[in-house]
């Protein structure tokens, strides 16, 4: 009875081994072509943005451009006109390859702004910009970040990105009355799913 014990562990213990080694190749996904991941991210050419369409929360505006203030923050668009969003014209422009970031007020002049909303956006959602070039690059949230201002994220909100991705941004959580400013920023991170 020992000897077949010893046996049929034997053949258990070869037939576990010869899986393990024989049998990774076989469960493991196909990968995908090469030629797929370089469409992917390849990306537009440059061309500057005129708008932006988000359906789900009705955000809908003209982009001006925004720089850097004279202490290299962000400039923002002016808050007597909460509704108007902006783009930061020294990132790559939505549809090249890398983070293009759009700003916009939450609320401003004692009205809501066009980014009043954002917090509502969920992964999946769509955001849709209009470029000079007439091509509408259309974009999926990935996902949705509240963060103190004074832990904003740089690098996950400015660094180099393989494939085309975009970045809404707005003030949110508790609003300081002692400095006139809120605490947080939302922050939508996105990705190109679709280019004509």
């Amino acid at each position: 009875m020992t000897r077949r014990v010893s046996l049929v562990l034997a053949v258990v213990l070869a037939a576990v081994v010869a899986f393990v080694l024989s049998g990774q190749d076989e469960v493991a996904p196909p990968r995908a072509p090469e030629r797929a991941a370089e469409a992917v991210t390849r990306g537009l050419p440059k061309a500057d943005p005129v708008s932006i369409d988000v359906p789900k929360i009705e955000a809908r505006s003209s982009l001006i451009p925004l720089g850097l203030n004279a202490d290299d923050t962000i400039e923002v668009p002016p808050v007597t006109r909460p509704m108007q969003a902006g783009w930061y014209l020294h990132g790559p422009t939505p549809g090249e390859v890398g983070p293009s970031v759009i700003l916009g007020h939450v609320d401003g002049n004692k009205q809501k702004g066009i980014f009043f909303r954002l917090k509502e956006l969920v992964p999946g959602d769509k955001v849709s910009i209009t470029r000079k070039d007439g091509v509408t690059a259309e974009f999926a949230v990935t996902k949705v970040e509240r963060v103190a201002k004074d832990e904003f994220p740089t690098d996950a909100v400015y660094g180099d990105t393989a494939e085309p991705e975009l970045r809404l941004i707005t003030c949110g959580g508790v609003f300081d009355k002692a400095s006139r400013n809120y605490l947080d920023n939302v922050i939508v991170f996105a990705r190109m799913i679709s280019s004509p």
